[in-house]
């Protein structure tokens, strides 16, 4: 069964911790406010619109209906599916659980198999690939309101970000590039943004070596592609 999970949370370092949890499995949605223990910035607040007010009488993570509803869930024969998946199970390796299923990162299966895109963010791939189009009804159904970085609503969407991925490769496939480094072809932003890595590699290799020794919470398909470039230059 497939199991969509999403995380709000105070931030995106090690230090950081979950707010909010969003789940689906099967027909059941779940959402839950968590308290932290620490302080969710304003950046944060931001972002998810998610208020130190608004957890102070919600429950630990520990303590959570959702801690109890994963757990239940953690068995090898559930995939969890996530934007972003690497960050979630870190998430929740920080409560204490270790994820025993396969998982599907729809952030790594869209840059694998749409490499010509601008960008990935689960927004960004809302509109791109024309979701809009068919979330009222969808999200009706489950009655989710539409509500961008919602740990429910994301979950969602992520969900339809999935069934687009299906018609390019099966469950298998994705589980399979979830696990691998995605080579990917072109710079997304800096001064070289949406050229070719492998140009840039060519042309200015010291601007890419320079980016891996200056920008170490880079996203690890990144890392691992200019390294690739730069190898082959050598």
């Amino acid at each position: 069964m497939f199991i969509f999970l999403d995380t709000e949370t105070t931030g995106l370092e090690l230090k950081d911790k979950i707010c909010a949890v969003g789940l689906i499995e099967g027909d059941i949605t779940h959402y839950e406010l968590i308290n932290p223990g620490k302080k969710i910035p304003p950046s944060s607040s931001a972002i998810h619109h998610i208020t130190n007010e608004m957890v102070r009488e919600a429950p630990s993570f520990s303590q959570s209906i959702s801690a109890e509803k994963i757990k239940e869930l953690n068995t090898v024969e559930n995939i969890l599916v996530s934007h972003n998946a690497p960050f979630e199970l870190g998430m929740l390796e920080k409560e204490g659980i270790a994820w025993q299923g396969r998982v599907i990162d729809t952030l790594k299966c869209s840059k694998s198999l749409m490499d010509d895109l601008e960008g990935y963010s689960l927004q960004f791939l809302r509109y791109e690939l024309r979701l809009y189009r068919n979330e009222a009804t969808l999200f009706e159904k489950y009655g989710i309101s539409i509500t961008p970085h919602n740990a429910l609503s994301d979950s969602l969407h992520t969900q339809m970000v999935l069934e687009y991925l299906l018609d390019l490769a099966n469950s298998e496939k994705l589980i399979e590039i979830s696990k691998s480094y995605v080579l990917l072809t072109r710079l997304p932003f800096g001064k070289y943004g949406k050229k070719r890595i492998e140009e840039i590699a060519l042309k200015d290799p010291g601007y890419l070596k320079w980016m891996i020794e200056s920008l170490m919470d880079m996203d690890e398909d990144l890392r691992y592609s200019i390294e690739y470039y730069l190898r082959k230059q050598f």
